[in-house]
Formats: C-alpha cells, structure tokens, sequence
C-alpha cells in the first residue's frame, strides 16, 4: 500500500486554520504544559504525564473531561487490584501467568464490549505494567510504582482540561470540533470474548518469556498485545487475524518513525532543554497532525506521537538518552511477535462462516491508545 499520497497530503494541510490546526496547538500545549506539571509534583515518569496530557485531549473540554476520569478512574483501579494482588502471588510463576491472562482478558473483553471502555482499558493496562515491572524488578516497591503512576495520569489529565476548557471557551467557539460518534454497549458477545482470550493467551507468555531469557521491558509488550487488540467489534472478521495486523504493522511503523526522528533531533540538541522542548512540541504537532488525517494510518500518528514523548521526553532534561525509546520499540517487537502467532494459528482454523452478531458496535475511542 503506497502511503505517500496520503503522508503528501497531511504535510499540504498542515498549517491550514481549522479545527484541525486547534487540536493539534492544544494537544501541544497540553503536553508542554503536562511536563511543567510532572515536574513540579516530583513525578518520577514525566513522559507517561505527557502522554496522558497527549490521549485526553478532545474537541470540548466535557468530551476530554470524561476521557480524563475513565483515565483516572481505570488507572487507580488497575493500581488498587496490583496493590492487592501483586505480592500475593509473585513467588509462584505459575500464578503470576494466570494473574496477566486473566485481568488482560477480562479487562480487554469489557473494552470491547462496555461502554466505558477506556477506564476498563485502564484497569488492564496499568495491572500488567505493575504486575511485569514488579517481575522485572523485585525489590522496587509496588506502592512507590502505583502512587507515581496515579500521579503521572493526573498531572497530564489536569493540563489537558486547563488547555481544552481555556480553548472551549475561545478558539473553539469559531472551530468547533466534530461531534463524536455515539458508544454504545451490548451483552454477551462470543466473539469478543474469543478475541480477549488471544489476548489473554500472549499475555501468559510475558511471564515465561522473563523466567527463560529475561528480556527487559516487558511491561511495553503488555501495552502493545492490549492496545492493538483493541478494535471495533465490527471489524473482527472470523478470527480478528487482518484487523490486528494492521494494526501491529501501523504501531510499528509509526514508533520506528518517530524513534528515528527523536533519535536525530536528540544528537543535534546536544543536550540543551530549551531545545529538545521544541523539537518536542514539532512532534507532537507532526504527530497529531498524522493522527488527525483519514483512514487507518491516523494509528501510526498516535504512534510517532507517543515514540517523540518517549525519546524527547525525560525526566531529567540533563540525562536525556535514546534508551528509553529503544526499550519502547523492543517492547512492541516482542508484543508483536508473541501476539502474530497467535492470531494466525486461530485464523487457519477459525470457521470461515463466522460473522459480529448483528448490531456490534465499535468501541469508543479507547482504540486509539
């Protein structure tokens, strides 16, 4: 598939005043102002302040103060039930691979068929970071990791509301932004649950995979297998095989081009802050000026997007590295490749007749992530 008209296109439109330029000033100055506040509290992940700063942003300060509750609310979810589960089951490998697949897949299972579907995704998320990061890392402390997360997500939720309520009651009022399309949430829904338990199948592998070979990060490989396995209902097919890959395919693409674009303006700012700040917010601009462009390559914009925060974004501007942007790509090549084969071997022998049941919905805007 030839993407260069589109990539054309978006760099035709970039400056062009509308309500797609205003988003795209108020995603930047959401995560300028995100970094400011992780910062001042002592937040010990400013990028994650960031990208919270960076997904919460809607077109009206309501649709972006209901993105940051569920935001709010499935992260200190997640937290509270590592809180409790994590040291319980740590010593034994065994629980620990059935702890991951079961919350990834009962959580990613409500994702796809619940109306709040970002908090449920929250819950997921921020249970299998911890519950990995802990693996990884036996004497750090879950309470110090789950206070910091809670905090990094409030921080970035606060500057997107004071950015989007500022930009509501100003600039919006000429660009208004399109209004969303409506969620809805339905019963049982077979397929899905066949879809969250792949999920829930690659998640068990994270496990085993530190116990054998201990490849660092793996906490990235969780987000990846759960984010990408987060599409509309509507668009699984029989098995789910040619949706998901797209998806891997544009999360890959956009990560390795935002990295490499990091990495470069990383060597030329030479370690100078004011200058790295900038080439942060020519990213995010770029990025969301992508994400913000038709068709199913907006996913790799969020992407490149989340690759510059992570790479431009440190928690010490002196102490700036390429580091935590390589881990973030191993992370998602890990993910992708304990996940494809999954999928591929439930596409061979999934029955070809199998169709959504009629009235499936697509999830709400939690696919983004």
């Amino acid at each position: 598939m030839d993407l260069r008209p589109r990539f054309t296109l978006a760099l035709k439109t970039f400056a062009e005043p509308g309500p797609r330029l205003v988003d795209e000033i108020e995603c930047v100055l959401s995560v300028l102002l995100a970094i400011l506040f992780a910062h001042v509290v002592g937040a010990h992940n400013v990028s994650w302040a960031a990208f919270s700063g960076y997904m919460v942003m809607r077109g009206h300060v309501s649709q972006s103060l209901l993105r940051g509750v569920l935001r709010i609310v499935g992260t200190g979810a997640g937290a509270a039930l590592a809180l409790a589960v994590v040291p319980v089951i740590l010593p034994s490998l065994a629980a620990v691979t059935a702890a991951a697949a079961l919350v990834g897949g009962v959580t990613l299972y409500c994702a796809l068929t619940r109306r709040r579907a970002y908090a449920w995704l929250f819950i997921g998320l921020t249970f299998e970071m911890i519950l990995l990061d802990k693996l990884e890392y036996p004497a750090r402390s879950v309470i110090a990791f789950a206070e910091t997360r809670v905090l990094e997500v409030i921080a970035g939720t606060l500057a997107c509301l004071l950015v989007s309520a500022a930009s509501t009651l100003t600039v919006r009022r000429r660009w208004p932004a399109a209004s969303p399309p409506p969620v809805r949430q339905f019963g049982w829904h077979p397929q899905a649950a066949r879809h969250a338990g792949k999920a829930a199948l690659a998640l068990a592998l994270l496990p085993l995979l530190w116990w054998l070979l201990a490849i660092p990060q793996l906490a990235q490989s969780a987000i990846t297998i759960m984010a990408v396995m987060l599409v509309p209902v509507t668009n699984l097919g029989a098995s789910g095989f040619s949706a998901v890959s797209r998806r891997v395919l544009h999360r890959a693409a956009g990560c390795l081009a935002g990295g490499a674009l990091a990495a470069l303006l990383l060597l030329a700012a030479l370690g100078s802050a004011p200058v790295l700040i900038v080439a942060t917010a020519l990213g995010v601009m770029v990025g969301r000026h992508i994400e913000n462009g038709r068709g199913s390559i907006s996913y790799a914009g969020t992407q490149f997007t989340l690759a510059i925060l992570v790479t431009l974004v440190p928690d010490s501007y002196a102490a700036a590295a390429i580091g935590p942007g390589l881990d973030r790509l191993i992370g998602i090549l890990v993910g992708s490749v304990l996940l494809e084969p999954v999928l591929l071997a439930w596409h061979l022998v999934a029955p070809s007749r199998a169709t959504p049941p009629a009235g499936a919905a697509a999830t709400d805007e939690a696919s983004s992530e």
